[in-house]
């Protein structure tokens, strides 16, 4: 599969001042500003208790906290690829990483509830923006035989930053206050500004035209509400009022957004990316495994500390194997690809995973031992085949002029994933009474399952393809 592919319209051009060369600066821009934009996601769950005594409110309500944070990021998400084409992926980047640096310093400093809400809105706006434009920079610095290399680079946030969040969040919390799990922003901000603005190179558009109104209210309005009621349905109850009426608004929304942007002359979003059969085929995949992984991330914490007695900060370090098994993951795949194909990778990965959360099902059902621990190393490992070849796959036959569209695309689908697992294994965990866990697990693993299946359609010929014709 591998090929001495040419450099295409995907990579920047050469700039012979610039003293850091564009895959450089793009990486580490990317993954510094996307590693505490997905931390962010995590991060603060610990700190609510110390919040709620701060302010003086019950834990119930400071889910405008965490759910302002994730709307915002949904709501923007659809628009970073037009800001991108308008003003270029350089000054849209740096943008969104000044915005989310100073809304995080800003919440650091809030004094109220609704301060901190209003700064957390803030920050997800930042936050929503950053993903697309981020990942669209690397896909349009590295040609295609490259990508794979990059992918050890990309997969650092994905893998780390969620693991991370509670280990940091509850050190931090305990040795200092919650203000510091804020603060812990700053300095990674800051320096990525001042080496994004030394080092990173542009990747202009083709122009932007006219801002598309009715698109961006109903993709931005439609994710946000579905993922409002997501994160709300796990403790108001999906026949809540508070969630049935978002969530049903938001699928609406989104269903008539379309045939909208299919019709419309200059859409927000070019939904006709997904004609492409290699973008849309391994989307299919990632977007239940997405599902499967974040779940189990929520259920497996829980379980440690209702069933087996760890205290936040240990089950946080428990649950860390995860991280480094998706980093091993990311080296295998770039040394497998060519020979075995993205295809295998992607149905062993989802088995495996599948496998995995059968056996965290038994533990759940009162026979825990030390397996527990390499069991998370392994389903990280398993978790990062899949995403890593997907992810690789998904671009291939994408051309540069479309990378905006399906980065978004990508990041939208990522984002209601994320919320349907916690959502699905939160119900689950609370309707199952004593065997709550058992039944997340499993379910988990049916979604695995799912996802190794719906893998089996994806070409390794359109890949091999790709490699021999890199699309410009």
């Amino acid at each position: 599969m591998r090929s001495a592919a040419r450099p295409t319209g995907n990579v920047a051009a050469p700039d012979s001042g610039r003293r850091v060369s564009a895959k450089v600066a793009v990486c580490g821009v990317f993954v510094a500003a996307n590693f505490v934009a997905i931390m962010d996601t995590t991060i603060v769950n610990v700190a609510l208790p110390a919040l709620g005594r701060g302010f003086g409110v019950e834990a119930s309500g400071l889910s405008s906290v965490n759910v302002g944070y994730l709307v915002a990021m949904a709501a923007f998400i659809p628009v970073s690829g037009w800001l991108s084409s308008r003003f270029g992926t350089r000054r849209t980047a740096l943008t969104a990483l000044l915005l989310f640096t100073v809304a995080s310093g800003l919440c650091a400093t809030a004094d109220s509830l609704a301060a901190l809400t209003g700064y957390r809105v803030l920050q997800g706006v930042g936050g929503g923006l950053l993903a697309p434009v981020g990942m669209t920079m690397m896909l349009r610095a590295f040609p295609v035989a490259e990508r794979l290399r990059a992918q050890k680079y990309v997969m650092l946030p994905t893998a780390v930053a969620p693991a991370l969040g509670p280990v940091l969040g509850g050190w931090l919390v305990d040795s200092a206050s919650w203000h510091w799990v804020f603060l812990v922003n700053l300095p990674v901000g800051v320096l990525a500004l001042l080496f994004g603005l030394w080092t990173l190179p542009d990747f202009p558009g083709a122009g932007a035209p006219r801002f598309d109104v009715l698109g961006f209210v109903l993709a931005g309005g439609g994710l946000a509400a579905v993922l409002f009621a997501l994160t709300r349905a796990p403790d108001r109850g999906w026949e809540s009022g508070h969630v049935l009426v978002p969530l049903l608004c938001g699928t609406m929304l989104l269903v008539v957004l379309v045939p909208w942007e299919l019709r419309a002359e200059h859409p927000l979003i070019d939904l006709r990316i997904v004609e492409d059969q290699l973008f849309r085929t391994t989307q299919m995949s990632l977007l239940p495994m997405g599902a499967a992984f974040l779940g189990v991330l929520y259920l497996y914490p829980q379980f440690l500390q209702d069933g087996l007695g760890f205290d936040a900060f240990r089950s946080g370090l428990a649950t860390f194997p995860e991280a480094l098994g998706m980093l091993a993951a990311s080296q295998v795949v770039s040394r497998l690809h060519d020979r075995v194909g993205p295809r295998r990778l992607m149905v062993t990965g989802g088995a495996g995973a599948a496998v995995i959360a059968v056996y965290l099902a038994t533990a759940a059902d009162g026979s825990p031992s030390l397996a527990l621990y390499p069991s998370m190393f392994l389903l990280g490992c398993c978790v990062g085949l899949l995403f890593a070849s997907g992810q690789n796959a998904a671009f291939v036959t994408v051309p540069a002029s479309r990378m905006s569209d399906a980065t978004t695309v990508l990041n939208m689908q990522r984002q209601l994933a994320a919320a349907f697992g916690v959502a699905l294994a939160g119900t689950l965990v609370r309707a199952g009474s004593g065997a709550g866990y058992r039944v997340g697990f499993l379910t988990m693993a049916a979604v695995s399952l799912c996802a190794c299946l719906l893998a089996l359609r994806v070409s390794d010929r359109r890949v091999r393809e790709g490699y021999a014709s890199p699309v410009s």
